[in-house]
């Protein structure tokens, strides 16, 4: 096939999985505002939608951490085909799709490095990936960032509670609420600067393994551009199956709770995204809100909850390995292996997204209370029970 035509396509998917991360981490920002009644849920998105487009352009640290880090290409590298980004895009995609469906916050960056991982390793072999970097950038912040975020929004609804617990409670809720479209905001601009990063730099990559820009150099404007539109638009389109697990089903979550929450993880990803850590923002909330649960007295963390969804966490990565290596290995092939896994890559979205029609999640039900068990299956996590 031809390389301008192959490298159209992973553009394209590229942009694809920037859209599934934006509505699959739109509980990331907004879960714990919504859940609180601080902002309506049309609303929200809108927010986090702008704010994920801005943030876009105030970093590209992360950005090069993908396109000159994790995967070694140019002089005294291997050579990393537009095919084998393609593949690793198709694992992310379809875990992403997967997990959505379940109402899992699964790490979409997990899931993306996974692909990228997996098909690199089976269509260049294990020097393709540089594991040194996949270790300290990639590996470690996914272990200490939820429990940073998680101590911190402890010890800061601790806190909240022991200055505010004289104030009149509806006055102090109300001040929190506020509090809360302030905290969120940022929670949406920190996401902006992360996440949008990761696709930014699959796109660079995929441009200096064609040939058409050289190793080394930071992603072109109209990338920044089209990334940061695309993570916006599946923003604005509201990830409310993830919202409720995260903001109903981690802990009974209030106002000061939620500012707590939001507070620290918009702290943690910014810090991050300066330093160039492409970590989960999915696993910093996640981390927040338990913190949150843990430092209001009497409250419940759900751990059975938790639990599920730290072990989703750790099948992330090489589960979108798996998918990203098999994917490369028949999409290189041949050109007929390409089109396969493409038409393959389409089908499983388009199941995903018809399963999830038949138990629909919308902005007016995405706080009701959970549904007779009769509703639903018994083996699956979150579905909208």
């Amino acid at each position: 096939m031809d390389v301008l035509l192959t490298v159209t396509l992973v553009i394209v998917v590229a942009l694809v999985f920037d859209f599934t991360n934006g509505f699959h981490d739109t509980a990331n920002a907004m879960a714990t505002s919504v859940a609180t009644g601080a902002l309506k849920p049309r609303v929200a998105v809108l927010i986090s939608a702008v704010l994920n487009l801005v943030g876009a352009f105030l970093s590209t640290e992360v950005a090069k951490t993908v396109s000159n880090g994790i995967i070694r290409e140019g002089d005294g590298g291997v050579q990393v085909t537009p095919v084998m980004i393609f593949a690793g895009l198709v694992g992310a995609v379809l875990w992403n799709l997967a997990t959505w469906y379940l109402g899992l916050p699964s790490s979409s960056s997990h899931a993306l490095f996974g692909g990228l991982i997996g098909a690199a390793v089976i269509g260049a072999g294990v020097g393709a990936v540089d594991f040194g970097v996949v270790l300290s950038k990639v590996v470690l912040p996914a272990l200490l960032s939820p429990l940073v975020a998680g101590v911190v929004a402890l010890v800061a609804t601790y806190a909240a509670y022991r200055i505010t617990k004289n104030a009149r409670a509806r006055g102090s809720e109300a001040a929190f609420r506020h509090g809360q479209t302030v905290s969120a905001s940022l929670v949406s601009l920190a996401h902006g600067t992360n996440d949008a990063q990761k696709t930014m730099g699959v796109i660079t990559l995929t441009l200096v393994a064609a040939g058409y820009q050289g190793a080394g150099t930071a992603p072109q404007f109209w990338v920044i551009l089209a990334c940061g539109l695309a993570i916006a638009l599946g923003t604005y389109i509201g990830g409310w199956r993830i919202m409720r697990t995260v903001g109903k089903r981690i802990t009974d979550v209030q106002s000061p709770q939620g500012f707590a929450a939001e507070t620290s993880s918009a702290a943690t990803i910014l810090i991050s995204s300066h330093l160039g850590f492409a970590l989960s923002t999915t696993q910093v909330t996640s981390g927040s809100i338990v913190g949150a649960g843990l430092g209001k007295r009497l409250a419940t963390v759900h751990w059975g909850v938790v639990g599920r969804i730290a072990s989703a966490w750790v099948v992330t990565l090489p589960a979108a390995a798996l998918v990203g290596g098999l994917a490369a290995w028949i999409a290189s092939s041949s050109t007929f292996g390409l089109v396969i896994v493409a038409v393959l890559a389409l089908a499983g979205g388009i199941v995903f997204y018809t399963l999830a029609k038949r138990h629909p999640i919308t902005q007016h039900t995405v706080n009701d209370s959970d549904e007779a068990p009769e509703k639903v299956d018994a083996g699956r996590l979150t579905e909208e029970a």
